[in-house]
């Protein structure tokens, strides 16, 4: 079973109405990084999990699959572009990880005068 789905499946008008009620309460993190990327954790109210649609979550897990962006989106996660959801945090299923390629560092910069 893959822990994405194939296609973005977006919400049906009243799947996004249960969830809309959640949004006010998702929490971000303070960004974190290492020399690749940068890193936050998003922590969904528990009670949003039960209005999220079944097709979004791993039953094998227990948690919520990996969401596209146009999913995290819909599910009212807002986020500058070129966040990740790349892992599910399996003891607190409501806890998304997510993140972002940070630039390249290069030494090809000259400084124009």
């Amino acid at each position: 079973m893959s822990r994405r789905n194939p296609v973005p499946r977006p919400l049906s008008d009243d799947e996004r109405a249960a969830v809309d009620e959640y949004v006010d309460s998702i929490h971000y993190s303070a960004r974190y990084s290492d020399s690749e990327f940068e890193y936050r954790h998003v922590q969904l109210p528990k009670a949003m999990l039960k209005a999220i649609p079944k097709a979004y979550k791993d039953t094998t897990h227990g948690t919520l699959k990996l969401l596209w962006e146009e999913e995290w989106r819909a599910l009212g996660i807002t986020q500058s572009l070129g966040w990740e959801h790349y892992e599910v945090h399996e003891p607190e299923p409501h806890i998304l990880l997510f993140k972002y390629e940070t630039p390249c560092p290069t030494n090809n910069y000259r400084a124009i005068y």
